[in-house]
């Protein structure tokens, strides 16, 4: 029995992106790829309100992210985590030989201007990378107002994470000067996983051209210069990601609209909160919850391991906790197409389970 998914990512997909992926294959050199490329820049455009080159990779979220703070740190980078994403967009520079500095919040604590201020008036960073939305903690962190604080550094890089927000929260890449925001398939934008992609300014672009080493699959140099010309990958792309990416992207911004989208990822983000907080409580700090998943702090006497088998048989799965925070909560995801009659299945189904 399929299980429906309120985990962080992958969710589940509609019918109809699946059926794109039976499609028959094309040449991934054809005129036909470079409009589907080109189809699926000027959607991911829309999203993200900008003009920069948006490229993709046959990767999950953490190939551009590695792409990003590898090739575009020429000095030192500055890595602000809220969790154990952050966290790992540091590991991902020091692995690779990259000069980089974490600073870390409290859990569940947001990243603040003021500690993006202190470290960038040092003068030793030329790159940060700050989380838009922490799946571990459930922090939607307060990138515009750090912006404010990044606009003052016009030689920082400044790299975003929006993996699990993409497509689910407002994100206005160019007002907020964003150099490259980097999100995948498998959350919000509801197609299987996969594929990943990033917004690049020209500032991005034109600081990676000077850094040396910046290997070859991953590098954002080749990746933005084949996008811009032709809309393709350099290697070979998954093509039937793809496919489904182009409709699903399509319905997102000419059907459904994309303000009404995020209107319905807070409607079901509220709807969870109010109970979670009625029965459990919440992790992260009230004043940046984030949209589109929610981590609920787990009493002592709740085994979410046999909760959640209990609700496989109801036919659907929540996630438990991540990293530090595994032991002491779970996770409802509400990103993507999901609903509020979805949220309400669940929200009754754990309530069935528990007694409460």
């Amino acid at each position: 029995m399929h299980k429906k998914l309120f985990i962080p990512g992958p969710i589940d997909c509609r019918p109809e992106v699946l059926e794109k992926l039976s499609q028959p294959m094309i040449g991934h050199r054809t005129k036909e790829c470079t409009e589907i490329g080109q189809r699926i820049m000027a959607n991911m455009q829309k999203i993200w309100k900008t003009k920069n080159v948006v490229v993709i990779s046959t990767t999950s979220g953490s190939g551009l992210m590695e792409s990003a703070i590898k090739c575009c740190t020429a000095k030192r980078a500055a890595c602000f985590s809220v969790g154990s994403f952050g966290d790992r967009w540091h590991k991902m520079a020091v692995t690779n030989g990259v000069e980089a500095d974490i600073f870390r919040s409290e859990e569940g604590k947001c990243t603040t201007p003021e500690m993006v201020e202190e470290a960038l008036a040092t003068g030793k960073y030329d790159l940060i990378t700050v989380t838009h939305n922490e799946t571990s903690s459930g922090v939607m962190n307060p990138v515009g107002e750090i912006a404010k604080v990044v606009a003052k550094y016009p030689d920082v890089v400044f790299c975003v994470d929006s993996v699990s927000s993409a497509g689910g929260a407002d994100i206005p890449v160019d007002e907020w000067g964003i150099d490259i925001c980097i999100t995948s398939t498998q959350k919000c934008l509801g197609v299987p996983p996969g594929l990943s992609l990033a917004s690049v300014s020209e500032k991005a672009y034109n600081r990676a051209k000077t850094v040396p080493n910046r290997g070859l699959y991953l590098d954002i140099v080749s990746i933005y210069d084949m996008m811009a010309e032709k809309a393709q990958y350099p290697s070979t792309p998954a093509l039937s990601l793809m496919y489904a990416l182009d409709w699903q992207l399509d319905q997102i911004v000419n059907v459904e609209g994309i303000e009404n989208r995020y209107a319905r990822h807070i409607e079901m983000a509220e709807y969870i909160r109010a109970w979670a907080k009625k029965h459990f409580g919440l992790v992260a700090d009230e004043a940046h919850l984030s949209n589109t998943l929610t981590v609920i702090k787990k009493p002592e006497n709740v085994d979410i391991a046999d909760l959640n088998k209990k609700l496989g048989e109801l036919g659907l799965a929540i996630a438990p906790g991540y990293g530090k925070l595994k032991a002491s909560s779970f996770r409802i995801s509400h990103m993507g197409d999901y609903t509020m009659e979805d949220m309400k299945l669940v929200t009754s189904s754990i309530e069935k389970v528990l007694g409460l």
